[in-house]
């Protein structure tokens, strides 16, 4: 077949199979996010925590009890690396240096997912399976209780109460998670994902040499990987890995699945604050922004001029598995940086400077086309909010959202949100950059290398997690500050969200009026993707010029 037609039936299959998972699991996640029975064994874990599930809680009272989660997680999972030696299953694998376990501690924990280590060989399985997937499920559970909070905040009224953080994090995962994941997890074994308890084995290649082989419980850990938009790999090659993603079929089905439900959560918004229309508009601008990044993305390294061999082969195939070749390669790519999933099929470090740097700039977004598990759909709500606020200003009125007054209270919220992850990237990158010892971790000089520093430190303050490779991360320094920004970049932005959702939740709705902006209309849809647009690109811009922008015009 046909290296193009192929391309775009993968491209295809892909959006057929969102579409027909957008109502379905949309309108079944805000069933599940509304609902008033509690199920017996939710009623157990209730009981066991000493939680009413039948009371919601105040802003702040949710806002502190996601950071007491957050907190507990941040110390077990430092504690089970730290101790892995001691453990079942540990394989022989030593202990995690203080650092790194803190690093990946805060990287699990916050849905980043960044890893400074080979998982195969420095992780035995109970903790990947105990630590690692464990948090894959609970912090995409987290991220979806967030933006669950925001939307009671527009839809209730006169009100100071926002939900119940253990009622909402406990439905997800046992009715949303838990049972999605297990399905596909099934799937993927059935199409050659690996799944056993193997450890390391010595084979003989066919060429009289040896080569250390080690099997997993893969398949498990790959379904809620990609679904929770977690990203972290069973090995250090990730989705590249032909034991995570053997083939193009598995390939399909990793993207649809670090898609799915961040694409349906739309929906779910549309139908909890009784207006579709809503949904629609918001799903409009992901699919928009994630289209073009796509075209984009393929175009770069389709007919890359970089290169004698990019002439030669016809396109860059540098960093990327032949059995996936470059369409598939680069939908993977554009998918996994514009949600926070960071499972990466190919090497970003490899593409061509536009193709690169569309990977960048798609984290730089804030994620939010379609983003992570909820974080996407909160970040995308806030900036709905500004975009509001912005076509407010232009007529002489107090902008509305869904019946919701924005005063100043709830635009300095919006300000603090947009403001957090930009500043914590240029602040990291700028200090990486000034120290001699941290310059060099760099692989490459000149501006490519000034694009692997900047692609950290987007990934790790947007809680992405993959890498853009030739940046020697794993030292005390880059694990320290890295594991700091993904803590700062993660926490930070859900303390303006959810004090967002208190002070909206607490207001009288405003009736539409001959005045009031239509946010359901093409214009409003056209409006936010260009405050999306220009308010990253007011703020990343001399970065970019430095890195991917210099390295494409030199």
């Amino acid at each position: 077949m046909d290296d193009t037609l192929a391309g775009w039936l993968q491209v295809i299959a892909l959006v057929v199979a969102l579409g027909l998972s957008f109502r379905p699991l949309g309108d079944y996640m805000a069933h599940v996010l509304t609902g008033e029975r509690h199920w017996r064994a939710e009623r157990l874990i209730y009981r066991a925590g000493g939680v009413n599930g039948d009371v919601d809680q105040w802003w702040s009272v949710y806002l502190r009890s996601m950071l007491a989660f957050a907190a507990v997680s941040v110390l077990f999972l430092y504690a089970f690396l730290r101790l892995q030696n001691h453990f079942l299953l540990s394989l022989g694998m030593r202990p995690f240096s203080p650092d790194l376990s803190f690093n990946t501690a805060a990287s699990f924990v916050t849905n980043t997912n960044w890893q400074s280590y080979s998982g195969e060989s420095t992780m035995g399985h109970l903790v990947q399976m105990a630590g690692l997937a464990v948090q894959n499920f609970v912090s995409a559970a987290v991220g979806i209780a967030v933006v669950a909070a925001l939307i009671r905040g527009f839809a209730r009224r006169q009100t100071d109460r926002v939900g119940n953080f253990w009622v909402d994090v406990t439905r997800i995962v046992l009715r949303v998670l838990l049972p999605v994941a297990f399905v596909f997890a099934i799937v993927l074994v059935a199409a050659g994902v690996s799944q056993n308890f193997h450890g390391a084995h010595d084979i003989a290649t066919i060429t009289g040499g040896h080569q250390t082989l080690t099997g997993g419980p893969v398949a498990s850990q790959e379904a809620i990987k990609e679904l929770g938009t977690n990203g972290g790999g069973f090995y250090n090659a990730n989705s590249a890995h032909p034991f995570e993603n053997p083939n193009a079929l598995t390939n399909l089905i990793e993207n649809y699945l670090l898609l799915v439900i961040s694409f349906s959560l739309p929906r779910t918004f549309g139908a909890m604050v009784g207006d579709h229309r809503q949904g629609y508009a918001i799903v409009a601008v992901m699919a928009v922004i994630w289209a073009a990044s796509v075209a984009i993305v393929t175009v770069n390294e389709l007919h890359s001029v970089s290169s004698t061999a990019g002439h030669a082969a016809g396109a860059s195939m540098e960093g990327k598995e032949t059995r996936f070749g470059i369409w598939a390669s680069a939908l993977f790519a554009v998918s996994t940086t514009l949600t926070s999933c960071g499972a990466v099929n190919s090497s970003h470090d490899s593409y061509t400077p536009g193709g690169g740097g569309m990977t960048i700039f798609n984290m730089m977004l804030g994620e939010v086309a379609p983003g992570g598990t909820g974080s996407g759909l909160y970040g995308i709500l806030i900036l709905a909010v500004v975009a509001v606020f912005v076509a407010g200003l232009m007529v002489g009125r107090t902008p509305e959202y869904l019946g919701k007054k924005l005063r100043g209270r709830e635009m300095k919220f919006a300000s603090l949100y947009i403001l957090t992850t930009p500043a914590l990237v240029l602040v990291g990158a700028g200090l990486a950059m000034a120290f001699p010892g941290e310059r060099a971790a760099m692989l490459n000089t000149g501006a490519h290398g000034f694009s692997e520093v900047l692609y950290a430190f987007t990934s790790a303050a947007n809680n992405n997690g993959s890498a853009f490779a030739g940046l020697s991360a794993n030292t005390v320094w880059y694990n320290t500050v890295l594991g700091a920004i993904m803590i700062l970049g993660r926490f930070l932005p859900m303390v303006f969200v959810l004090a967002l959702a208190g002070s909206l939740a607490e207001q009288r709705p405003v009736p539409v009026t001959g005045g009031t902006l239509p946010t359901h209309r093409p214009q409003f849809v056209g409006l936010l993707t260009g405050v999306i647009l220009i308010v990253v690109g007011l703020t990343y811009f001399p970065a970019l010029a430095l890195g991917p922008l210099a390295e494409g015009l030199h």
